[in-house]
């Protein structure tokens, strides 16, 4: 596991990360949220060794990142962000040189790197120099540096931000991939992110730890948790729509035309708005139930406000 306890950084002005406790197991991909400067890249300096706290411990599978530091470094796999390279090296001479530093040497550095080109498809591009990649290569082959020694943690500092749709869904299946057996951390500030890959959210603001919950438990917090969106083909009696059951309030959505339902806290609306659409014969083009609004809980969450 990974073991985090008390964990404080502070800077000449300022407090980055403010007494943070967590564990992570194996098999758990959580993703570190909060908004830009909330400490997320301070937090992941720390649990690689690379800053000191100035205060609690983190311990990485038994090892003490600060007393043991190169035994838990060995099995941290980190992308820092921007994934940093040397842009004057080729990818293979780059992933060797990483492979050589991990101790690897003869056939099993070969194969090492073989793998780890094959892992993040980067197969057409080994011989370019990194400076000539596309950003979305770049952030490959910094995910291949992660992975080359087959690590038990992965430690990821916005491993999408920037890189477009196809890029971003590349990524994020091969997180997936690598997520069965491992404890992988990403931090970022994309609230996308966290639907698409975590099994757990924690997010933090001014380095304090504000909530450490599923994604889906973060979105049932939303006030459009269970609501119901409708466009119709005629309008609709809106006296009907507010009387039924557990409907807190009526929503316009001038872009469509379509009115969205909130739902009374607690309350699943669904069936009695559908057994109403039949009822009435209404026309209904489009009809959907929503989880919750990530982006409406995150703002409530890091401006202060009760979520």
């Amino acid at each position: 596991m990974i073991e985090v306890t008390h964990l404080t950084k502070r800077f000449v002005q300022q407090v980055a990360v403010d007494d943070l406790s967590f564990s992570i197991a194996p098999g758990e991909v959580v993703g570190f949220l909060g908004p830009n400067g909330a400490g997320k890249s301070t937090t992941m300096k720390m649990l690689t060794g690379f800053l000191p706290p100035c205060e609690g411990k983190v311990s990485i599978c038994g090892f003490d990142i600060a007393k043991q530091t190169l035994r838990a470094q060995r099995l941290i796999g980190y992308l820092p962000e921007g994934a940093p390279c040397y842009g004057d090296m080729t990818v293979v001479d780059f992933l060797t040189f990483i492979a050589q530093i991990r101790g690897y040497r003869g056939k099993e550095l070969r194969q090492r790197v073989a793998r780890a080109v094959a892992l993040v498809e980067l197969e057409r591009v080994v011989e370019q120099n990194i400076d000539t990649l596309s950003k979305g290569f770049k952030r490959r082959v910094g995910l291949a540096q992660a992975v080359l020694h087959d690590p038990k943690v992965l430690i990821l500092d916005e491993p999408t931000d920037g890189l477009d749709p196809n890029q971003k869904h590349q990524v994020r299946k091969l997180i997936k991939s690598l997520a069965k057996d491992r404890i992988i951390i990403i931090s970022t500030h994309i609230l996308e992110e966290v639907s698409a890959l975590c099994t757990r959210a924690m997010v933090i603001s001014h380095g304090r730890l504000l909530v450490d919950d599923t994604p889906y438990a973060l979105q049932s917090r939303s006030r459009y948790h269970q609501a119901v969106t409708l466009l119709a083909e005629q309008p609709l009696d809106r006296q009907l729509l507010q009387e039924v059951p557990g409907v807190l309030a009526l929503e316009d959505n001038p872009l469509d035309g379509s009115i969205t339902l909130l739902a009374e806290p607690g309350m699943v609306i669904f069936p009695a708005v559908n057994q109403l659409i039949h009822a009435q014969g209404w026309q209904v083009r489009e009809l959907e139930v929503e989880r919750g609004r990530l982006d409406e809980v995150f703002r409530s969450l890091t401006r202060g406000d009760v979520a």
